[in-house]
């Protein structure tokens, strides 16, 4: 890619990233405010791409945007400790491992609504459902 500055649509175009989303990063003041041609429009640098696609590969991988931002100060201070980016992908991965336990035991109890509904109601009437009582119950 050469030095020609691009524009919000080829930048988005690049990155797999769409307008609004690019927009949004920069008033949030995760990606630079754009520079601007005489046109008024838009224009982003190389910089600006290698930043907002380092911003796509991080929400990719579900990096709440707070992380995000401390990944993006630590990518853009390269002297810092590689531990503290590991800091942050392990307490990512904490977060994932407890979500996926979470969908673990939900999954166990849905596979049980439906186990108790075919062995007892399913080809009755709503009003004998189940899956409906046990939703109901407060």
């Amino acid at each position: 890619m050469s030095n020609t500055p691009l524009t919000i649509g080829a930048l988005a175009a690049h990155t797999r990233c769409s307008v609004p989303t690019i927009r949004y990063y920069e008033q949030i003041g995760l990606l630079p405010s754009a520079g601007r041609a005489a046109n008024g429009h838009r224009t982003y640098s190389r910089r600006d791409l290698t930043r907002l696609g380092f911003i796509k590969r991080c929400r990719d991988f579900g990096f709440p945007i707070e992380q995000v931002r401390v990944l993006a100060q630590l990518f853009d201070d390269g002297d810092r400790a590689c531990s503290e980016v590991r800091e942050q992908a392990q307490l990512h991965l904490d977060e994932v491992r407890a979500k996926l336990a979470d969908m673990r035991q939900l999954e166990a109890s849905l596979e049980l609504m439906v186990d108790s509904c075919d062995a007892t109601c399913s080809a009755g009437l709503t009003r004998d459902c189940c899956i409906l009582a046990d939703m109901a119950v407060t």
